[in-house]
């Protein structure tokens, strides 16, 4: 019996397809989404032979606004989706003076704009059914900004932001929500940032595999950000209620006294 349909975008390799592979295996119906169809239905036969499930493809690239839209559609359409995992991406490893002005408006529209539209698609449904499951893999850079390109870090922070504020905007509703912390994961990610995996620490570095399986264990402990390398999730929660321990005094009638303005 199915537990409904998950969507996954970036499925044809790296992370979207472990995650494809782990959730046709925990029941679930597929619908992959990437550009390289070639790859994506060998993986999507693979998995329907390994598993029984039904798996669709959707070759789209989410920066085409028509492809974009096709699978907005979808999600919108089909009553059958339970689970949104968003997952496509790019990354930069360059300096943002270093980094063509063109490749980073194309990172932002894939890494934000689809990822807005994708999950603003899928809400309504999700709502409407009282059931659904919100993934979205940000990056360690969310927190780290200083650690690779700024505009990379800038799109993961938001996808970070979107998660937390969407955690709050649909509780009670039976909406599972959770943003996703990779660190170095050792996918075709390293080889589009021009920074080839083997040349980074091999301590750094977790498989695929791991980080999928990690994410979903965290994802069914209710973890709403889940940074699978962070030896104690007491360091994260330290920072996130420092975070929230700040809302009181964000927005005031006055400066701040060190500041000299009187009132």
């Amino acid at each position: 019996m199915s537990k409904g349909t998950a969507l996954i975008t970036g499925a044809s390799t790296g992370i979207g397809a472990v995650y494809a592979d782990r959730l046709a295996k925990q029941g679930y119906d597929l619908i992959l989404v990437a550009r390289d169809a070639a790859k994506l239905q060998q993986h999507a036969e693979r998995i329907s032979g390994e598993t029984g499930r039904n798996v669709e493809t959707v070759t789209a690239d989410l920066a085409n606004k028509g492809d974009l839209a096709r699978v907005e559609e979808i999600l919108r359409s089909n009553q059958q989706i339970t689970i949104l995992v968003n997952n496509a991406g790019l990354g930069a490893a360059s300096k943002l003076i270093d980094s063509p002005v063109d490749e980073m408006e194309h990172m932002i529209t894939l890494n934000v704009t689809a990822l807005t539209r994708l999950t603003q698609a899928a809400l309504p449904g999700f709502t409407e059914r009282k059931q659904g499951t919100l993934i979205n893999i940000a990056s360690i850079v969310a927190v780290a900004p200083d650690l690779l390109n700024g505009v990379y870090g800038g799109t993961k922070a938001f996808v970070l932001a979107l998660t937390q504020s969407l955690s709050n905007e649909l509780k009670d509703k039976g909406i599972r929500v959770q943003a996703v912390l990779p660190g170095a994961i050792d996918t075709p990610f390293w080889d589009k940032a021009k920074v080839p995996v083997n040349n980074l620490p091999a301590e750094i570095v977790m498989t695929p595999e791991n980080l999928v399986d990690a994410a979903l264990k965290g994802l069914e402990i209710g973890e709403l950000v889940t940074i699978p390398s962070l030896p104690d999730v007491a360091d994260w929660e330290k920072a996130d209620n420092a975070r929230k321990a700040l809302a009181p005094n964000l927005s005031k009638q006055y400066p701040a006294a060190r500041y000299g303005i009187s009132a």
